[in-house]
């Protein structure tokens, strides 16, 4: 059939009932149109069809052909971006940017038929289009943008290059002693200062670091290497910052290696918000020593003093006669020099610096907005087939008996079973997943439990954990006593569902197996991790295992186990070649893990003053982050217990610290009620940490707090926290309908996380943190019925779309005399509290279990005049 894609005209050889989706991909290797659900739920997979914005997935090749389609990757010409994708860009209008093609082209046609839409026509627009990063502000301001910019347009930047694979491979560089390692059969002659850091010293060590290190060429170019990755947060531009910084060269000039277990330094997994305070600090450290190392070459040069050189723009000069200068290629070529940091080193000061803490450009935005951004589902290697693994029904489900008969009768395909794992792979991906369908299993049954009996099942199923994760439990004061004694008093229990993590990009994994070797490119946040997880599937040492992570399209915490390369790699040794696995979103809800549910039972007591007396408080199952209020409480108990959890749990963004936070500020603004005191000042008068109590304070006086309305359907309440020495304070707006219909109407937040050190994309991840919050506070959960997820679908399972966001503003603390924090979970942890309590200001309703509002309204039916 032909069919014009991208202006060039071509015969399509695929049946013609193939989706459009599958042919640009997999016949045409245009990969900017994504895979996201399959059920046209997300937008991912948007092109233009004769103009018109059609999701791939949706139309076959039958009903486009002889028609005109045009990718993301049709839209930049002649070396220039296309205005809209400018815009995008101009706006940092993106996190991870896998929805962001399906975002520009829908942005193009919406454009196309009306030039000047507001953000009320923009918004419905793109409703069908998912971000679950949440950029959603940028967006509409970016489409705006690209409405009142004419035709300009603008230069698409060169990407920065990094190094090459050596031709031979050596011992991975965490296994190899730092002074040791081969840096320059990796790079050129140079510069080389190095970090050594410390891996964990056992196997159940959560904790250690490998450093990092530092090449400075003889073409004056940087390339530093962490073990972190980079699934949207960007830390990638962050951290490249602190870089140029430290050795005073433009940013430009730095390429960051990230999460390539062969050559990047030991790291136990980017989560706990710790790729500032961990990575930042090693490669400002790396960064200072070979600045350091730079100016003792030229004092060498010179027969001067390193006290009499100063260092600008990547070149080191005479402080009293700045001709006298020398860049650092110059320095370098020819050398081979390896720089240990001594400890000695001292870092700029935040209040100094002049490349770090200010906003620049995303770096990955142009590969974004043009499609040429590969993530691991694009990957492809020569002769690479694909393959799938036979799904278990529930998390625990034990394989019973299976039959590949009918399965086996499917040309092109080969089955695999190695234990419980049942495999297929096979040029076709259509004929391996028909494959996988015919196979016949029975799986052990599930236990019982359902969403309205889970709280009970939890409480019920109490279990014991050596070790970390397992019960934990501090008291201070006598807190028993003081409830049971007080006059006024207050008990209270709060639920959390089971939330999924919803990364647009679902879990994929390339793996090839050559020369004895297992390399894996995937999607995770712990890549020296999967690579143990690989290594001990297989069988084989580490040193025989590669991970490479690519920056990948979201994981917020849900991608930190290696099952997905597990899969790969078997698969792959299997076919002695590339194989590529990739989860369908279906797999995504029901064979990865879920942020914990839990019950979180609260007992206080309130002194003669209503000052705070007691506090008594247990956390059943979810976790024990951010257990510890940051009220000052004379009596206080503090527990976390265990559960036998029937749905697989695991880390989400910002752990336990959400659920914990949000029973512990609806109880906090249920006691200000009590004592019938303003819920604000009940919290300031109590508060122990003075930089918290700032950001409630000027949070408060942003959103109107003093004016704020109550009652009659509209209410303003707010929440604060501490996590991560980050702190965050949010205000909410809401209005309820008299038949209960929630409307958030608007939304400020606070966060104070030390030193400012990317503060435009701080910014953005404040506002997706608070989207996602949104989520999780008003519909997202978990239907759990008979032991089985009953939602698994973006069409049954609501995430944040555009109609959902209300106005966001967001005030950023800029202390330059602390240390950065992590940013990208802390401000998740205020919206849902602060929404609560903004109900029960509107309608005098306190609800104590999320989600609030499922379906939209809230609990309970409607409210009274």
């Amino acid at each position: 059939m032909r069919l014009t894609v991208n202006g060039v005209e071509g015969e399509i050889g695929a049946d013609p009932a193939t989706s459009l989706l599958r042919v640009v991909r997999e016949e045409l290797g245009l990969t900017g149109a994504k895979y996201g659900c399959g059920e046209g739920e997300c937008g991912a997979c948007t092109v233009l069809v004769d103009g018109e914005p059609r999701l791939s997935c949706q139309v076959t090749l039958a009903e486009v052909a002889g028609g005109a389609v045009t990718t993301v990757e049709g839209l930049a010409a002649e070396g220039n971006l296309h205005p809209v994708q400018a815009a995008f860009v101009a706006e940092e209008a993106l996190q991870c940017g896998f929805c962001t093609s399906g975002m520009v082209v829908a942005t193009v046609a919406l454009l196309g038929r009306d030039p000047d839409p507001d953000p009320g026509r923009v918004r419905s627009a793109l409703e069908q289009h998912l971000c679950r990063c949440g950029a959603h502000p940028r967006i509409i301001r970016a489409v705006q943008r690209a409405a009142h910019s004419g035709r300009e347009s603008r230069a698409v930047p060169v990407e920065p290059v990094p190094p090459s694979d050596p031709a031979e491979r050596g011992a991975p560089f965490d296994l190899t002693a730092a002074l040791d390692r081969p840096y320059f059969n990796l790079m050129s002659d140079g510069l080389v200062s190095v970090l050594a850091g410390q891996a964990p010293t056992h196997e159940g060590a959560r904790w250690g670091s490998g450093g990092a290190f530092l090449h400075v060429g003889g073409t004056g170019g940087v390339t530093a290497f962490t073990g972190k990755v980079d699934g949207g947060q960007d830390n990638r531009t962050a951290l490249s910052q602190l870089v140029a910084e430290e050795l005073r060269v433009d940013l430009s000039r730095v390429v960051l290696v990230m999460g390539d277990t062969d050559f990047s330094p030991f790291d136990v997994g980017t989560f706990g918000s710790r790729s500032m305070p961990d990575a930042g600090l090693e490669l400002r450290l790396v960064a200072v020593a070979a600045r350091e190392g730079l100016v003792e070459l030229a004092a060498e040069r010179w027969g001067v003093g390193p006290g009499e050189l100063d260092v600008r723009d990547g070149v080191v000069l005479v402080s009293s006669d700045p001709s006298r200068q020398v860049g650092f290629g110059e320095l370098v070529r020819g050398r081979r020099d390896i720089r240990e940091v001594s400890g000695a080193e001292v870092l700029t000061p935040p209040d100094l610096w002049r490349t770090a803490g200010l906003k620049v450009g995303r770096r990955t935005s142009p590969a974004a907005v043009t499609g040429s951004k590969l993530f691991p589902s694009d990957l492809v290697l020569p002769g690479m087939l694909h393959g799938r693994i036979l799904p278990r029904p529930f998390a625990a489900a034990e394989l019973r008996s299976v039959d590949l008969s009918a399965a086996e009768g499917v040309a092109g395909v080969q089955l695999i079973r190695e234990g419980d794992v049942v495999g297929a792979l096979g040029e076709d991906p259509d004929a391996v997943s028909r494959a996988l369908g015919m196979v016949r299993a029975t799986w052990s049954e599930p236990p019982g439990v359902s969403s309205d009996s889970l709280a009970q099942y939890l409480r019920s199923h109490l279990r014991t954990v050596e070790g970390w994760g397992g019960a934990q439990s501090e008291v201070e004061g006598d807190p028993e006593s003081a409830i049971a004694t007080s006059s006024r008093h207050l008990t209270a229990s709060y639920t959390i569902p089971y939330i999924a993590h919803v990364p647009l990009e679902p879990r994929a994994a390339l793996a090839n197996w050559s020369g004895g070797v297992m390399t894996v490119w995937t999607g995770t946040q712990r890549p020296f991790g999967v690579r143990r997880e690989v290594a001990e599937a297989l069988g084989l040492p580490e040193s025989a295992v590669r991970v490479v992570v690519p920056d990948f399209g979201g994981g917020f915490g849900g991608k930190h186990s290696g099952e997905i390369a597990v899969s790969a790699a078997l698969l792959a040794r299997r076919a002695d070649g590339p194989v590529r696995v990739g989860w369908t979103r279906e797999e995504e809800f029901t064979q990865g893990y879920l942020r914990p549910a839990a019950v979180i039972d609260v007992k206080s007591a309130v002194g003669e003053d209503g000052s705070l007396l007691a506090w008594d408080f247990l956390n059943i199952n979810s976790g024990a982050a951010a257990l510890r209020p940051p009220y000052r409480i004379p009596h206080l108990r503090l527990r976390y217990q265990p559960a036998d959890s029937p749905l697989r749990q695991g880390s989400y963004r910002a752990l336990a610290a959400t659920a914990n936070n949000f029973a512990r500020e609806v109880h906090i603004d249920e006691l200000a009620h009590l004592v019938a005191e303003d819920p604000l000042q009940y919290r300031l008068r109590h508060l122990s940490d003075p930089r918290l109590a700032e950001v409630l304070g000027r949070v408060a006086e942003r959103a109107g707090w003093d004016s704020r309305p109550r009652g009659n359907g509209r209410g303003l309440g707010l929440a604060g926290g501490l996590e991560k020495d980050g702190r965050i304070a949010t205000c909410a707006e809401v209005e309820v309908s008299p038949g209960g219909d929630l409307r958030v109407v608007r939304i400020v937040t606070g966060f104070d996380c030390g030193a400012i050190v990317s503060p435009g994309n701080l910014q953005n991840q404040v506002e997706g943190a608070t989207i996602m919050g949104l989520g999780g506070a008003l519909f997202e959960a978990i239907e759990l019925e008979g032991g089985r997820i009953r939602n698994p679908s973006l069409g049954r399972y609501r995430v944040p779309r555009f109609s959902d966001v209300p106005p966001i503003e967001v005030i950023l603390v800029d202390r330059t005399e602390e240390e950065p924090a992590g940013a990208g979970e802390t401000p998740i942890i205020a919206v849902a509290p602060a929404i609560s309590n903004a109900i029960f200001a509107a309608v005098g309703r306190r609800i104590r279990s999320l989600p609030l509002a499922p379906g939209g309204t809230i609990g309970g039916g409607s409210w009274p005049r």
